[in-house]
């Protein structure tokens, strides 16, 4: 048996090589350059490829969470006048009409409660200042500004309606009076 029939590879590697096939050692330096400079800008791509994708993952999941949290948004704020209204037939009720009407105000509270319950089950709470409380613009809109003796200027000097927030966005602020009076 010949070497050439032991391992056909190293023979391979052991051939002599044609000296008019070898490139010179100043044209495999430009072909290498050129390979590299080739190489570098496929890794470019790939790299800027890959982080393409992942910005629109990222966006997509983004957009998603924000549909997914306030896609409500339009329907929740058609329903807070439905709250303000059924609010204020709550408060105008008298004593003389709680005992004579007692079960049609047991269901009006009731449906107030249930419709708090749902706006709390898809992320909306009420936002319900107190007289007294700081005025806070990120959350209040200033309705009247008047001056109150015995109050701080910026307290809340009434609620006229209550607030809503969605998740952590403002959904209606709290309409509130501000006291103007100097401190």
């Amino acid at each position: 048996m010949t070497d050439a029939n032991k391992d056909p590879l190293e023979h391979m590697l052991n051939q002599e090589v044609d000296p008019l096939l070898e490139p010179s050692d100043e044209a495999s330096s430009e072909e290498l350059a050129k390979v590299t400079a080739e190489r570098d800008e496929f890794r470019d791509r790939f790299m800027r490829a890959v982080a393409d994708a992942e910005n629109a993952r990222k966006r997509a999941d983004r957009d998603r969470r924000e549909a997914e949290n306030y896609g409500g948004s339009k329907l929740a704020r058609d329903m807070l006048p439905v709250f303000d209204n059924m609010k204020r037939a709550v408060d105008a009720v008298t004593e003389e009409q709680r005992a004579s009407q007692a079960a049609l105000i047991e269901g009006i509270e009731l449906t107030m409660r249930e419709l708090i319950s749902v706006f709390a089950k898809h992320g909306i709470t009420v936002i319900n200042p107190d007289v007294g409380d700081v005025f806070d613009p990120s959350q209040h809109e200033a309705m009247f500004e008047a001056p109150v003796p015995g109050t701080q200027a910026g307290q809340i000097i009434q609620v006229m309606n209550a607030g809503f927030l969605i998740h952590d966005r403002l959904l209606r602020a709290a309409q509130v009076g501000v006291s103007s009076t100097p401190a």
